[in-house]
């Protein structure tokens, strides 16, 4: 029974947005293009689950390169109008479309030069008439059943503003690196943004390549990076690189007499993998990756700057 009526209730709220779908006409272009062309920025407003809805649809329309301000109606007539300024686009979101602290706030909306564009569940209502533009949201029922619990038309008013939001997304060219750019915290910005130089110590581990064994030993143990860098003796120069694993290759290879005799250079890996400090986060994943290498050096002008470790990635989210 339970399952029945939750089918019931999305088959409803799917079948309303799938009418709205069918409705829109010229007047939703007319918005899209009035918000592209406008000098000032978007308002949304309503009041109750409507003033939600706006709030939802504010946040979506700031994520995908839309400027949006969400404004409480009731708090709106006490003073917050004050935010609404000429040539800024106003949407009201009302079920009935005669809300009192909307219908309040109208006149003041046209007295401050602003386009208003009504989405209400009745384009004859009051507030429909007294804007500039009007998005029909109406819905046959509610998915409620007693026709009350506004569920259909919340649907409905929130698809419509995705709808809004992608629309002008596209409009805007708004393409991956600036979703990043909006949602720096998320993965796809940490993706897209991150770079070494935002995860990385400008700390190096290092040997000069004449090193005995026992202080590569200690360089390795004290720069917890699992890796050392070696160095051509009294210059910055990049020789090499030793590794955790070259050491336990070293330790099975060699007798504990032979061990005290060897040199960082005797046991150290040519030709070391290194990243600019101003590359990408997710370019040094890729090449640790590509080479089965769990650090990178790290070079700042072509010179050794510091070390990242696989590990500092995976940290910061990235896979």
């Amino acid at each position: 029974m339970h399952t029945d009526i939750a089918r019931w209730v999305l088959q409803t709220e799917g079948e309303a947005v799938l009418r709205l779908s069918e409705r829109l006409d010229e007047r939703f272009s007319e918005v899209v293009e009035r918000i592209l062309q406008s000098p000032g920025k978007v308002i949304l407003t309503g009041v109750g689950k409507s003033a939600h809805v706006a709030a939802k649809i504010t946040a979506t329309l700031n994520s995908v390169g839309t400027p949006a301000v969400w404004l409480h109606a009731t708090e709106a007539v006490h003073g917050d109008v004050g935010v609404v300024q000429r040539d800024d686009v106003v949407l009201i979101f009302s079920k009935s479309g005669e809300t009192p602290e909307v219908r309040a706030l109208l006149p003041t909306l046209r007295e401050r030069g602003a386009y208003i564009v009504a989405c209400v569940g009745d384009p004859q209502s009051s507030v429909a008439r007294a804007a500039h533009t009007t998005i029909d949201l109406s819905i046959e029922r509610e998915a409620c059943p007693h026709n009350l619990t506004p569920t259909a038309s919340t649907t409905v008013a929130l698809a419509f503003g995705d709808a809004l939001a992608i629309a002008l997304m596209q409009a805007r060219q708004f393409g991956p690196e600036d979703f990043a750019a909006t949602h720096p915290a998320g993965n796809l910005g940490k993706r897209l943004l991150l770079k070494v130089r935002d995860i990385a110590e400008p700390t190096l581990p290092t040997v000069s390549e004449n090193a005995p064994f026992k202080e590569v030993l200690y360089a390795i143990t004290s720069g917890r990076k699992g890796a050392v860098a070696v160095l051509a003796p009294d210059s910055a120069l990049l020789r090499g690189i030793i590794t955790d694993g070259d050491i336990r290759r070293a330790v099975e290879r060699f007798d504990p007499v032979q061990l005290l005799h060897l040199q960082a250079k005797d046991i150290a890996s040519p030709n070391p993998k290194c990243i600019d400090l101003d590359q990408k986060a997710l370019e040094a994943l890729h090449l640790m990756r590509t080479h089965q290498v769990s650090q990178l050096i790290v070079l700042e002008n072509g010179r050794p700057w510091g070390m990242i470790h696989f590990h500092d990635l995976i940290k910061e989210g990235l896979r």
